[in-house]
């Protein structure tokens, strides 16, 4: 992935949450309700629209819902403004491609329903790739860093992974993207009993295997369809999410439903080691392993936590010791994209007022300073 220190125009990090990016929210950019309910009126405006602004949504949204960076750091932010009153009604959606000055290059909206899925993206090599929304392949498709919409070719056959292959969808089934052709298709070599995956920037897929009949799970790596080696989970685990990145992969090792520790390896499979300390009190991860953060920065070092809570980082890519992330606010969602961290700040169901610190931030010192999108026009 590209740096990022041209990607984004940024405020500091204590500035006042009224300004910067959150100015043009108009008269309830703190989080109040504002006169008389003017949000409110404004919001159920928005998403009664047939025809929405993108600018109105993301108005209303406050925050976006992803972000996703393409390799010359052009960013495209999703946004989800749904009916606050109800499970059902109307809703809106908007996407908005910004260049690596922070300049809006192309943005969308659409008008929807509460129970409709929204679109998400992940960031590829000239652009963008959508994740399909249901089983299969179909609805697929690529946006350019000029928010120009492409075909995606979809096929059955399964594509044995290569470097710059994409993992676009995890399971049910399991989809890769491959940028140079602008194909998507199952990856080769696959077993049935596959429960998570994960593929480097190497090309390498890295699946967990958890068959009935066996003792314990394996973690399989594989490249082009070839089995390159497996490793045995610690028979008193089973295991969870696995990320790769950077010559580092690892697996999230659970107890009864709870992340007890980490399986971790820093030189591409060779050598493994089994992580139950290292600073992160896993004792405190209580939210389940599907509310967990598991993720690998560019240079091979891990961060850990639980989505809504806290995080902790590897003091350098031999993750075996760890620190916690400060952040400047709580942030509901994160996201890694190469070296930079994402964090966003949006309540936790749908409203018309905002959080405190509602928006995107961004660090591109490991978490040490943090600083405020703001966008420049």
């Amino acid at each position: 992935m590209a740096a990022t220190s041209a990607a984004l125009v940024l405020t500091a990090c204590g500035q006042d949450d009224s300004g910067g990016a959150d100015s043009a929210k108009g008269d309830s950019a703190t989080g109040k309700a504002g006169k008389a309910g003017s949000r409110e009126e404004r919001y159920k405006r928005v998403i009664e629209d047939p025809h929405p602004r993108p600018a109105e949504v993301i108005w209303a949204a406050g925050a976006p819902t992803g972000v996703a960076r393409a390799n010359d750091g052009s960013l495209l932010l999703t946004y989800d403004a749904g009916n606050v009153e109800d499970d059902e009604g109307p809703a809106a959606s908007a996407w908005r491609v910004v260049d690596p000055r922070g300049r809006t290059v192309a943005e969308h909206a659409e008008h929807t329903d509460a129970e409709a899925v929204r679109p998400q993206f992940k960031g590829v090599r000239g652009g963008f790739v959508s994740v399909p929304a249901a089983e299969g392949t179909d609805g697929v498709y690529g946006i350019g860093v000029h928010g120009e919409r492409h075909k995606v070719t979809t096929t059955e056959t399964a594509l044995g992974s290569r470097p710059g292959d994409i993992l676009v969808a995890e399971l049910e089934p399991a989809l890769i993207y491959r940028p140079a052709t602008r194909t998507a298709a199952p990856p080769a070599g696959v077993p049935d009993d596959a429960r998570h995956l994960a593929v480097d920037e190497r090309g390498t897929t890295w699946i967990l295997d958890q068959p009935l009949t066996a003792e314990h799970d394996t973690v399989v790596r594989q490249r082009e369809g070839r089995t390159l080696g497996s490793t045995p989970v610690p028979k008193q685990y089973q295991g969870g999410k696995l990320t790769a990145r950077g010559g580092t992969a690892a697996l999230a090792l659970l107890q009864e439903e709870s992340v007890r520790g980490l399986l971790v390896t820093t030189d591409g499979g060779a050598h493994w080691t089994t992580l139950t300390g290292g600073g992160v009190p896993w004792q405190d991860l209580k939210r389940g392993p599907e509310f967990l953060v598991l993720q690998a920065l560019s240079d091979g070092r891990l961060i850990v936590g639980e989505e809504g809570g806290r995080q902790w980082i590897a003091d350098d890519r031999t993750n075996r010791t760890f620190h916690a992330l400060k952040t400047p606010k709580d942030f509901t969602s994160f996201a890694v994209h190469g070296t930079a961290l994402y964090g966003i700040v949006d309540t936790t169901t749908a409203t018309y007022d905002l959080a405190d610190g509602e928006g995107l931030w961004t660090s591109r010192d490991a978490g040490r300073t943090w600083q405020r999108y703001e966008q420049r026009g």
